[in-house]
């Protein structure tokens, strides 16, 4: 199974999770090998592409820092790195997308950054790489791509960017009501506030027919953890985070539909470490491999 990442991916200088997580779960797959992951570097998306999802003045701002509060629209200070962190990772996401169409399971170790919109960031995101990996998928032939976004936090940029394109349905099911909007059509928004509930909803709402989409896009974000302090629900620990891992992957390989994960949201804080966090992320690397969940557990 390819996964995807550059040493790009964390070129910003700017000091946040977002910006530094890839290399430490990368560093954790060198020093303890998931069996059937592989790391590779992407190849570079175009700037045609991304004008495809991206306002022209939004992408040279993020390139030249200009207007500065535009090109920090998504909360992080500009500097030189950002522009090839956020051309990598979004690489990394299409990368996944296109390798997922042709060998059933890919992913990147880039974020989906799915409070991006077309012409600002927002949430820690700059550029929309879910939105990105969805039209490129669909320039290679896809015909139908669901994203599915298990981010603690709604997904509002996404869906304001693919909202008008018929061939792209967001299933997202959330925990906190950040960035929350009005889904139409077949995109549908989920706000689980119990977390007893949690993964019966997941399981009701994933689709059930074979073979219904092309590919599905999915954000696996670790910030539902109840230890999280950037969205965590009460009672939402690392062993129901495996048991969803399992249910949307068992999921993929039932119904035959390709697909590739992003590590969405997930944030050290006062009751998650660092190691506990690349382990969170390791859960969708080993259920996506097949592989059982390691033993480590965070702490309560």
């Amino acid at each position: 199974m390819p996964i995807y990442y550059s040493a790009d991916y964390c070129r910003s200088e700017f000091e946040f999770d977002t910006t530094r997580k890839a290399k430490w779960v990368a560093d954790s797959l060198v020093a303890r090998p998931i069996a059937g992951a592989s790391l590779r570097a992407p190849p570079m998306l175009t700037e045609d592409l991304l004008s495809d999802v991206h306002a022209p003045e939004y992408i040279r701002a993020v390139r030249t820092g200009e207007p500065r509060g535009l090109a920090e629209s998504q909360g992080f200070d500009w500097d030189a790195g950002l522009w090839s962190s956020v051309l990598a990772s979004s690489s990394g996401a299409a990368a996944a997308g296109l390798m997922a169409m042709r060998h059933g399971v890919a992913g990147s170790l880039s974020s989906g950054l799915h409070h991006a919109m077309s012409y600002r960031g927002a949430g820690f995101c700059t550029f929309n790489g879910l939105a990105l990996a969805a039209k490129a998928a669909l320039s290679c032939g896809a015909g139908r791509i669901l994203i599915l976004d298990l981010d603690a936090h709604c997904g509002g940029g996404t869906y304001s960017i693919i909202k008008d394109d018929d061939r792209i349905a967001c299933l997202d099911i959330s925990v906190s009501g950040f960035d929350e909007y009005k889904p139409e059509g077949d995109s549908t928004l989920t706000l689980v506030s119990r977390a007893d509930e949690y993964l019966r909803v997941i399981g009701g709402l994933l689709p059930d027919e074979p073979a219904r989409f092309d590919l599905c896009l999915y954000n696996a974000g670790m910030d539902p953890h109840e230890n999280c302090d950037v969205g965590g629900l009460p009672g939402i620990t690392t062993e129901i985070l495996a048991a969803r891992e399992r249910i949307v992957f068992d999921w993929a390989r039932v119904t035959k539909t390709p697909i590739a994960f992003v590590l969405a949201g997930g944030y050290v804080g006062s009751k998650l470490s660092q190691s506990e966090l690349v382990h969170l992320h390791r859960l969708t690397i080993n259920a996506a491999a097949g592989q059982p969940a390691e033993e480590t557990t965070c702490a309560s």
